[in-house]
């Protein structure tokens, strides 16, 4: 039996791609002490301020389970806070503390002086090539591809 695969392994490339990017950052956080998923979540609190664990999961690609972990880790840590939503007591915002906006006067100058030294070192047009490219493919998601008949 034929053992090879004539396509290159793209689950793979996107993987080493996807540390290839992240490894720019790593030891940002780790300064800071945090993981790459509290970094997801906390910089859309930053960007957005108060929001939903729901909608928290959907825009950091993390699921339930784990969100629930993040989100009790970063309150213990003091970056963030849980209040009920004013009208619908059984749903929660969560909320940056007074910590987490210090945290972010320290963390998001490295942040964006960490891209501006990526664009340096790779080109300012392949690193727009970078996000239009994984734009189209999120884009993609959209278009059904038929699956293989399983046997």
């Amino acid at each position: 039996m034929d053992q090879h695969i004539s396509q290159q392994n793209l689950p793979l490339l996107l993987s080493k791609a996807r540390e290839t990017i992240i490894s720019q950052f790593r030891s940002i956080l780790k300064h800071f002490g945090l993981t790459e998923q509290q970094w997801r979540v906390l910089r859309i609190l930053f960007e957005e301020g108060e929001v939903e664990p729901c909608y928290l999961c959907e825009i950091c690609d993390i699921l339930s389970p784990s969100m629930t972990g993040i989100l009790k880790r970063l309150k213990e840590m003091g970056l963030i806070g849980r209040r009920p939503m004013e009208t619908d007591k059984r749903r929660v915002l969560i909320f940056l503390t007074p910590k987490s906006e210090q945290l972010a006067e320290q963390i998001l100058p490295l942040i964006r002086q960490q891209y501006r030294l990526i664009e340096e070192a790779w080109g300012a047009d392949l690193v727009a090539q970078i996000y239009q490219d994984m734009y189209t493919l999120i884009e993609l998601k959209k278009v059904k591809v038929q699956q293989v008949e399983l046997p």
